[in-house]
């Protein structure tokens, strides 16, 4: 695996024939669902013994659900005790969270896309800070010293996309017709339109999360995998092989 940072974050770079990669959509904060999930993969990992299995987090393991401290914690862990690699990419609610946690005033909408969950699995409630003069200043306060430092280092080193042959893994999608090496963290992360109508316009397969939806959606050369967590309980995993790509 090769790392470039062209950006803020870096993007990563993985040998065309990687044979088995397990791409996980958005958890935001369903820690059991994502353990339950999990589980499904080492089992179906087991059935390819000689395949160097890959489990993809494509971002947004926090805010809206219940748990979101402990997904961290368990991404944040090196020993799964299962030999399968794990890599976790960056979403947007990620990116903003740590943002939020360092610098409050400036990144007070992160309160806006259920952050309030968040702060609860930290062990604070917004409420208590709302009819305060120095509320915002006293939550990032507080947050700071009720975030261990490894959440911080984790959510620091996320990368931002990662690149397999023509797969491109990344949280929202791109911008149509970009070249890879122009792309910005921002539109990774954020984007949805015109990306959802154009596909990438790039000769690429885009695997994303970040537009919620009851199902996955197959569309012109991308795949989403948001299955609205937090909301349904579904959270989903597309099996990708060079063979192709099926839901798991």
């Amino acid at each position: 695996m090769t790392v470039s940072s062209l950006s803020r974050r870096p993007r990563l770079d993985l040998p065309a024939d990687r044979p088995l990669i397990y791409a996980i959509g958005d958890v935001h904060g369903c820690h059991d669902a994502l353990l339950a999930l999990e589980e499904r993969i080492r089992a179906d990992a087991a059935a390819h013994p000689d395949a160097r299995a890959l489990i993809l987090y494509l971002g947004d393991y926090v805010d809206r659900g219940p748990a979101s401290r402990a997904v961290i914690e368990h991404l944040a862990g090196e020993h799964h005790g299962d030999g399968i690699e794990r890599i976790a990419l960056c979403g947007n609610h990620d990116d903003t969270f740590l943002n939020f946690i360092f610098d409050p005033e400036r990144n007070r909408r992160w309160l806006d896309y259920g952050g309030d969950a968040t702060l609860r699995s930290y062990g604070l409630e917004l409420a208590d800070y709302l009819d305060r003069a120095d509320g915002l200043q006293a939550l990032g306060r507080d947050l700071r010293a009720r975030v261990p430092a490894h959440h911080i280092d984790f959510l620091k080193s996320l990368p931002i996309a990662l690149l397999s042959g023509r797969r491109l893994f990344v949280h929202a999608g791109i911008k149509p017709g970009v070249p890879l090496p122009q792309q910005e963290d921002h539109d990774m992360m954020w984007i949805r339109e015109p990306f959802l109508s154009e596909g990438p316009g790039l000769p690429l397969l885009v695997i994303h999360g970040h537009t919620a939806g009851a199902e996955p959606v197959f569309g012109k050369n991308r795949i989403c995998i948001d299955t609205t967590c937090y909301a349904s309980g579904r959270l989903t995993a597309l099996k990708v092989t060079p063979d192709g790509a099926t839901l798991l």
